[in-house]
């Protein structure tokens, strides 16, 4: 979109036409009759609900779509009611009223005049008298004229406290009528409740409401802000001494005073207390028992004997691997031997150490007799690769749970579980305690279970670090698997992996001949992001044969800075997509047919979760939507979702969990210092399966590898499965 012309300026007129309106986001493209122009307007921005024939007021730009021509983009609309017989009638008759068309619209008018919105409030049985309008149907009238009224009025409320529209429209849509009461009574219930409203707006918010800075209300809401950014950082709980010296940082109130807030709100359970080691921790309550139900849940399916046992097979390792032609090592074979006498196993170790082969060959033991196997993972890439690896049917944890759409729910559950007699989770690493609870809950009693991962990549991004924790705490059966195998030794991916796993610098010299993995200096930024551009759009293309847009990924640390994700996303779109037959800019993006994109924000109704890849095949600037192909299933999205999205030439190392690609380049700089530990940069070349690079400083290299401090996660799982009462 490009943008035009000046000033901010307001305007006011009724609406013509609601051409489009998203109302959990507010995103709203409207046909305005501005007051004193003949002409009717484009009007694009945010707006709680609205209706043909009401009155708006928008404050904003004029800018000049390449497709569209003129526009208005608001930073601001508000509604009034319809004002004039003429938008009164055009309001009646949009089409928001059951059983009301034009013609119905025009005789109410005539029959009452501009009082007849007093006449459905007050008296809405006189509409009866007027021909086409049964009683049922002037009921129906007044419920929908009293929806409309208390959601015009909520955001009157709400958008005079300072909330924009597009958290107006979040917040009716989840409290409806009982908006404004709500708000007064507890106005940080919206930082809880409401997804997109922060403690910053609720808080701002509250003050106006007059809320004491010392109040009880408000410090308690401080320090569920403070345990709900300890949850963003990975961990379950914070120590008590921490917890409130954050929360009186974030308050600006004496520290006494939170800590006797505090004692208030662990009596009334409203916050848990409880220990890690030997460290008071405060946990929200939710997830307190999260953890401690993954700790029970995994007692109880652990109990017992798995039921290839419970139905009389003899099972020999040794037999198994001869009869499939699988040469297993020794250390392969007892592993195999404790999957076979344990309900519950974890299965962890590095690249090259035979995890993949161990897994196949207990499925292609199991799959003759008539067992039910399901086999999922935490992306659908890494779901994907299960599959192919096994040649078996997998599915991401999210599909095999069912999800409901609604709030992240799931069909499958302990009441409804799934049906298996064996379930392998690959990638068990990337899963956080909520989704582990929910798949442990979902998992017959009956079933036996396989966790494979590789316990030293990243922890999950989510709270908690079920899996690492499970092998930490020496409760379950498990293989730690060590020995690399001669054919994964002759890559360097392997070795340099493995050199980092164990505090070693990776060999950083020049390789002679061909290799898998180099290191390729860039001393300033400037530099690295010229490199980056050249060896993904000309080198690796022309010398090892890899598609530049579909098989070679870069990583990053960090989303901002100069090497960035953003910054390294837009030099690689110029590079690789510059000239797309169809593009469309939003929030600050420009998006075009062609480009890799990565999903930000879980969408469970249409199943594509935060971090899933595609690649935009079509634009319809008419019709306002775009559709992309994420794992060769082909998903149709309006322009309001494009929020969701982001480019995804470049991502974050942390998004490129479970995945795997052709080739990657990592960036790698001393302006990253604060990110630089060695599991972030193991996960990153292992992220590499038949190509792994290095771009950028080697004193970084180094850092990363020495750096392992800072990547604790108070969690308090390891201790329930190690004590008879978790």
């Amino acid at each position: 979109m490009e943008s035009g012309l000046g000033l901010e300026e307001t305007l006011s007129g009724p609406v013509e036409r609601v051409i489009f309106h998203a109302p959990d986001t507010g995103f709203a493209v409207l046909r305005v009759r501005p007051v004193g122009r003949r002409e009717s307007v484009a009007v694009v921005g945010r707006i709680g609900a609205v209706t043909a024939g009401e009155t708006i007021e928008a404050t904003g730009v004029w800018r000049n779509d390449p497709n569209h021509g003129p526009q208005f983009q608001a930073r601001e609309i508000k509604a009034a009611a319809p004002e004039g017989a003429a938008g009164i009638e055009a309001f009646l008759g949009s089409g928001a009223f059951p059983g009301v068309g034009r013609a119905t619209a025009r005789k109410l008018v005539l029959a009452f005049g501009e009082e007849v919105f007093d006449v459905i409030e007050r008296a809405p049985a006189r509409l009866s008298r007027v021909a086409g309008i049964t009683s049922a149907k002037a009921k129906a009238i007044a419920e929908v004229w009293g929806e409309q009224k208390s959601a015009r009025e909520a955001m009157v409320f709400l958008q005079g406290h300072g909330l924009g529209p597009a958290q107006a429209a979040a917040i009716y849509k989840a409290w409806g009528a009982a908006t404004p009461a709500r708000v007064r009574a507890d106005p940080y219930a919206l930082a809880r409740e409401i997804k997109g409203i922060g403690f910053a707006s609720a808080d701002a918010l509250a003050q106006k409401l007059g809320v004491a800075p010392d109040s009880p209300q408000r410090i308690g809401a401080g320090l569920w802000r403070v345990l709900e950014e300890a949850l963003g950082d990975g961990h379950c709980a914070l120590p008590r001494a921490e917890a409130t010296e954050r929360a009186a940082h974030l308050l600006g109130v004496d520290q006494t005073k939170i800590e006797e807030i505090a004692a208030q709100e662990i009596a009334e359970k409203r916050v848990i207390l409880d220990r890690i080691g030997e460290e008071p921790c405060l946990f929200q309550p939710w997830l307190y028992a999260t953890e401690r139900g993954i700790s029970r849940r995994l007692r109880d399916l652990a109990a017992g004997a798995p039921p290839w046992s419970a139905r009389g097979l003899a099972l020999s390792p040794e037999e198994a691997a001869a009869r499939s032609g699988m040469k297993l090592e020794a250390s392969q074979l007892a592993a195999l031997r404790l999957a076979l006498s344990s309900k519950v196993m974890l299965l962890t170790g590095g690249p090259g150490v035979g995890k993949t082969t161990l897994t196949n060959a207990l499925l292609r033991m199991l799959e003759p007799h008539g067992l039910t196997l399901k086999l999922c993972a935490p992306t659908g890439r890494a779901s994907k690769r299960l599959s192919e690896t096994t040649g078996l049917t997998a599915t991401t944890i999210h599909r095999l749970l069912e999800t409901t759409g609604v709030g992240g729910g799931f069909q499958r559950d302990a009441d409804n579980p799934i049906e298996c007699d064996l379930l392998v989770v690959d990638e068990s690493s990337m899963i956080d305690a909520p989704l582990m609870h929910a798949l442990l809950k979902a998992t017959p009693p009956e079933a036996a279970v396989l966790f494979v991962g590789d316990a030293d990549q990243l922890p999950p991004v989510g709270p908690g670090q079920p899996f690492a924790d499970m092998i930490r705490s020496e409760a379950l059966p498990t293989a730690r698997l060590t020995e690399v195998f001669r054919q994964a030794a002759e890559s360097k991916i392997v070795r340099a992996a493995h050199a980092i796993n164990r505090g070693e610098v990776p060999d950083l010299t020049r390789p002679e001949g061909d290799s898998d993995f180099y290191f390729i200096p860039a001393e300033d930024p400037e530099t690295a992001v010229q490199r980056v551009v050249e060896v993904t759009r000309d080198h690796i293309p022309r010398r090892f044969g890899f598609d530049p847009l579909r098989e070679i990924q870069i990583l990053t640390p960090m989303n901002r800075g100069s090497l960035g994700a953003k910054s390294l996303n837009l030099a690689l779109q110029a590079a690789l997509n510059p000239n797309p037959p169809a593009k469309v800019e939003r929030f600050g993006t420009v998006f075009g047919v062609g480009d890799r994109v990565m999903q930000t924000e879980n969408d469970h109704e249409r199943e594509v979760y935060n971090g899933d890849l595609g690649f935009i095949e079509e634009i319809d600037p008419e019709a306002e939507s775009l559709r992309i192909r994420f794992d060769g299933r082909r998903v149709e999205l309006g322009f309001e979702a494009l929020e969701k999205l982001a480019l995804a030439y470049a991502v974050t190392i942390h998004k490129s969990q479970g995945s795997e690609y052709p080739a990657v380049l990592v960036v790698l700089a001393n302006q990253h210092y604060v990110m630089l530990r060695r599991n972030l940069l193991y996960t990153a070349v292992t992220r590499g399966r038949r190509l792994a690079a290095i771009i950028g400083q080697a004193r970084a290299v180094e850092t990363a590898v020495r750096q392992t401090e800072g990547t604790r996660r108070w969690s308090r799982l390891t201790e329930w499965l190690g004590s008879p009462e978790g």
